[in-house]
């Protein structure tokens, strides 16, 4: 972890004061001064200010259940950040692992723990996430089997050189699927239906790995021991 972020996560200080006190020399690492806040730090390091030993509080991981017209962001934009909803102190020194657009709906992780979520995140660790997906078409009963052997081939996809890695498609009705990706490209499940002359009216992500939403729309709740541990 950076040294100026371990500072934040022991203190009350911004991350603007916690770089000024590194300035002043007021920050020692194993009794030595340090001044570059980009320093990395571990756990087993004593890290002083002052004199005073400093202890990091526990990483944090969340589940929420996102609401439209939000965004998976730190910073408000045209819709305000999903952060606004998690009721814990510095909320918004947390991060998203794994974005959703402002029209969908569903499952993100928010957490503090970079290494954790980039085990979410990183393409090759293929994570699976799980969608429902309503459509404008009709999958008619003679095409369904068709199309579920098209997304287990894998798509060409607009603009993409390779096929998108294969993906599970289950029929629950006429105009909803359930859809099962491996990848994070930029509107991938929109551009999937694309690719086979649908279109999505209706985007929520029900799963990720082998953590289910079980929490209401624009609620949260602590990840449990079990679940953090299933992206160590």
């Amino acid at each position: 972890m950076r040294l100026d972020k371990f500072i934040c996560k022991s203190t009350e200080l911004t991350r603007s004061e916690a770089k000024k006190l590194l300035k002043m020399g007021e920050v020692r690492v194993n009794d030595e001064i340090i001044k570059n806040p980009a320093t990395q730090v571990h756990e087993n390091n004593n890290v002083t200010v002052n004199g005073e030993s400093l202890t990091a509080r526990s990483s944090r991981y969340i589940m929420m259940h996102k609401p439209v017209d939000t965004i998976c962001s730190n910073v408000d934009e045209v819709y305000p950040s999903l952060l606004h909803y998690i009721e814990v102190d510095k909320a918004f020194d947390l991060h998203i692992a794994g974005r959703l657009d402002a029209d969908t709906t569903g499952l993100v992780l928010v957490t503090d723990d970079g290494r954790w979520s980039h085990n979410i995140i990183s393409p090759k660790k293929h994570c699976p996430k799980v969608y429902r997906v309503d459509l404008r078409n009709v999958i008619t009963l003679e095409k369904s089997a068709e199309l579920i052997e098209r997304f287990k081939c894998g798509l060409q996809l607009q603009g993409e050189d390779q096929l998108t890695l294969p993906a599970v498609l289950e029929i629950l009705s006429e105009k909803q699927v359930l859809l099962t990706i491996t990848e994070g490209k930029y509107h991938q499940v929109k551009r999937m239906f694309a690719a086979v002359g649908n279109k999505v009216v209706g985007l929520h992500r029900q799963q990720i790995g082998d953590i289910n939403l079980d929490v209401g729309l624009g609620e949260w709740r602590y990840l449990s021991d079990g679940e953090v541990s299933s992206f160590l």
